[in-house]
């Protein structure tokens, strides 16, 4: 069970850097093609004696940039599937803020009360969205519409939209796994990021080196 855990860490973890990667890679290219087209056009219009040669090369180039529509409607496509994907990732890795700073001052038997009633509540919402999300996109699956931009690749809106309920689902499972943490004993609160404390560190760091 261990190293199947470990293996999903590291799948997500992977899985995140290639959107990443994807959305820089696409976006890179779309803005090199639009800049290189201009470049050749200017050089022919600078230099007529050679303005054929310039205008030869950027006449493909700039096919290629207004071929490109689709980069925009796959940008955004990656972006959704990193913010939903990556909405599980920052629970584990106690990426998400919390606000907190009352709940420290209570005992920790109060504070781990809290904190069960929190991850129930926490628990509650993202299984409530993913069952309706899951709806959502199974109605956009039964309607078959094709994604803006990249119907003709052959994807649809629901392969787009799918990754709401994952994205959920995933959240609860992270929940679940930090409520049985609080029942165990091994954590009191849900391991939330403490900026209050983060601002601390920062600031005795400073003082330090001054």
């Amino acid at each position: 069970m261990h190293a199947l855990r470990q293996v999903w860490d590291h799948f997500e973890e992977g899985f995140i850097a290639f959107l990443l990667a994807a959305m820089t890679l696409v976006t890179f290219v779309y803005v090199m093609l639009n800049n290189l087209y201009a470049f050749f056009y200017a050089l022919g219009d600078r230099f007529a004696f050679a303005s054929d040669f310039f205008y030869a090369l950027g006449d493909p180039i700039l096919e290629w940039a207004q071929a490109m529509t689709w980069s925009n409607a796959l940008t955004k496509a990656l972006f959704a599937w990193l913010i939903f994907f990556g909405l599980s990732y920052g629970v584990r890795t106690a990426g998400h803020i919390g606000v907190d700073a009352l709940v420290k001052l209570a005992s920790k038997p109060v504070q781990r009360i809290i904190g069960l009633i929190g991850c129930v509540a926490c628990l509650a919402y993202a299984g409530l969205l993913s069952v309706a999300s899951f709806e959502w996109v199974k109605t956009l699956f039964d309607a078959a519409i094709g994604a803006e931009d990249l119907g003709h690749f052959g994807v649809q809106q629901w392969h787009i939209g799918l990754i709401v309920p994952l994205g959920f689902a995933l959240v609860f499972v992270r929940f679940a796994e930090i409520f049985v943490r609080i029942l165990k004993g091994q954590q009191t609160g849900l391991g939330l990021a403490d900026e209050a404390a983060e601002a601390a560190k920062l600031t005795d760091h400073e003082e330090l080196r001054k």
